[in-house]
């Protein structure tokens, strides 16, 4: 398996702006996603579609499209690929001062500066609030650098008063990591989106990164706030939540499929990271769809 190199992104605006606005029209982009970070606040709009999130510590299923917010320096994934059947894709990226090291200091910025205070462990936002704003970001690269910016000020003012939205990190502890781990979070990362369906003893995954398992436990810890366990699981939750939204399996192939091999210790499982058994949650996706 080719595992992508990581590193800083490097985010460089056009000469005479302070924005870097991109938008992709192109849904099928075939590349892996890179796990990364930059020290520059990026909000993010996916039109139509479903995919995975994963930022910081933090690993979460979308679909209907996303729109989200990311702190400065918080690791994450790209949000779509080839398989993830969205229309397109804004990215807006901006350091936390790019009207001056002093504009969030002024009395009419303090709803927008709570904003980027939230955005370091990472947002997302739904209902009508995600629509309304997803399409003022797509208007975003059709304007010029002066409309740009009032636009801009307008959608992160309107996020900012909005109440549609929930954090990713429970905790309130957003992951930055150092360059230097990137590369072996990204080897581990890699290895995992690739391999959930199967057992990943620990003596397996701690070679790939060249350290003890005891080391390697320590270590994951200490980067992500919980266990490599934990953080497997995860992904098979997330995992089983697509198959379950998506395709019209039964929930014991659900289990299977998403690398459970014990029935039992998936609806508990299950229940422990969404609140509801799979046949409450697959009954209550089914409910909204009719509404």
């Amino acid at each position: 398996m080719r595992i992508n190199k990581p590193a800083l992104e490097k985010i460089t605006p056009k000469f005479g702006q302070s924005v870097l606005v991109r938008q992709y029209a192109d849904p099928c982009r075939d590349k892996m996603p890179l796990w990364h970070f930059h020290p520059e606040l990026e909000l993010v709009y996916v039109n139509g579609g479903s995919g995975k999130r994963h930022i910081g510590n933090q690993v979460s299923y979308y679909q209907n499209g996303d729109l989200i917010f990311i702190g400065s320096n918080l690791p994450h994934f790209g949000f779509t690929d080839r398989l993830t059947g969205n229309r397109s894709e804004t990215v807006v990226q901006m350091k936390a001062d790019f009207l001056g090291p002093e504009f969030l200091d002024v009395p009419e910025m303090a709803s927008i500066r709570k904003l980027f205070d939230r955005s370091k462990v990472g947002i997302t936002f739904h209902g009508s609030v995600k629509r309304k704003i997803g399409a003022q970001i797509e208007q975003l690269p059709r304007k010029n650098s002066f409309e740009r910016i009032l636009a801009l000020l307008n959608i992160l003012y309107q996020l900012a008063e909005s109440n549609e939205y929930h954090l990713l990190h429970a905790d309130g502890v957003g992951v930055e990591i150092e360059p230097q781990d990137s590369q072996r979070m990204n080897i581990i990362y890699a290895y995992v989106r690739e391999n959930y369906k199967e057992s990943i003893p620990l003596s397996v995954i701690a070679e790939k990164v060249s350290m003890t398992e005891p080391a390697f436990c320590r270590y994951f810890k200490k980067i992500t706030g919980k266990t490599f366990t934990q953080f497997v699981n995860e992904c098979r939750m997330v995992q089983a939540i697509k198959l379950l939204s998506e395709q019209s399996i039964s929930i014991t192939q659900v289990c299977f499929e998403s690398g459970f091999n014990n029935f039992s210790h998936f609806n508990s499982q299950f229940k422990k990271f969404t609140g509801k058994n799979p046949s409450e949650y697959r009954n209550e996706l089914r409910q909204l769809v009719k509404g």
